[in-house]
């Protein structure tokens, strides 16, 4: 399903062009906001429409354009065939996959769940891939575009109550340094993008330490930044990030000290709460 607003058009014939996953709220919102200028022609993809109608209305208040498309990023036919559709009308300069979902360890410190596991699986890599594989053709025979993946500091070192979560943010980490080799000749460019703690709905559900966190509209400019010099890796607070990565350096047992600060219990996700899954409570961050 997908909607349109009507009596919105492209401001400019060589305005960008910005496919975001995720759009429906936390860092999603605030990116849009950020990036929305006159010329600029926004796809705001995520569950729900409604979410996405009054974003959409604030983006234009700003000068910009665009469409909503009510979509699960795990429906990969329905995602390609309308990315296709888009890229024929509106030829896509830039896709931020920013769409996610956090779950941790079940209670009293027991395994994550059957689900969490195959959910987090499913949403946080394979939706990326899903969002990157239905655009990626178009953008290579152009020789033109820029691909943003949004991971996190825990794809750099994995948060102990967290594994699931922690691995599938790796793998875009992996994922988008391949795709940066492979596209670099063809002229796109991707950027991989590691934020730490945004203040979300997402990390609402966060019970535990959450050291320099910052607001999404904070986060989004920083990312706002990264994005415009192309940089190919960009993770912050950088006193954070610096931290993780002078103790991906030590042996693993000191490492696993340093991460010991990090614990924290993980709320359950109510959009998925009881086997259901309902997109009107969609509060996507990530």
């Amino acid at each position: 399903m997908t909607g349109r607003l009507k009596g919105l058009r492209m401001t400019s014939e060589k305005g960008n062009v910005i496919v975001l996953t995720g759009a429906s709220g936390g860092i999603g919102r605030a990116l849009a906001l950020e990036l929305a200028q006159p010329g600029t022609y926004f796809a705001l993809i995520a569950r729900d429409a409604d979410r996405l109608q009054p974003i959409l209305q604030e983006v234009c208040a700003k000068g910009a354009s665009g469409e909503v498309a009510a979509i699960d990023i795990r429906e990969r036919a329905q995602l390609h065939d309308y990315l296709l559709d888009l890229d024929a009308r509106h030829p896509v300069d830039v896709v931020i996959a920013n769409a996610g979902v956090t779950a941790g360890l079940g209670p009293d410190r027991t395994r994550e769940s059957d689900a969490d596991c195959e959910r987090l699986t499913e949403i946080n890599y394979q939706g990326v891939v899903n969002t990157v594989t239905g655009i990626v053709d178009a953008m290579q025979k152009r020789g033109r575009g820029q691909i943003v993946l949004i991971s996190s500091l825990a794809g750099m070192r994995a948060l102990p109550d967290m594994p699931s979560y922690s691995a599938t943010k790796a793998a875009v980490i992996a994922y988008g340094h391949s795709l940066r080799g492979w596209l670099k000749p063809f002229g796109v460019s991707v950027t991989i993008i590691c934020p730490g703690f945004v203040t979300t709905p997402m990390s609402a559900r966060h019970k535990g330490s959450k050291p320099f966190e910052m607001n999404a509209e904070k986060a989004a400019r920083l990312m706002r930044r990264a994005m415009e010099r192309r940089k190919a890796f960009f993770a912050f607070p950088f006193v954070l990030a610096l931290g993780i990565r002078l103790q991906n350096l030590l042996p693993p047992v000191l490492g696993d000290l340093f991460m010991g600060g990090f614990a924290a219990d993980i709320e359950a996700d109510p959009r998925y709460s009881a086997g259901s899954e309902n997109p009107s409570n969609d509060s996507k961050s990530d």
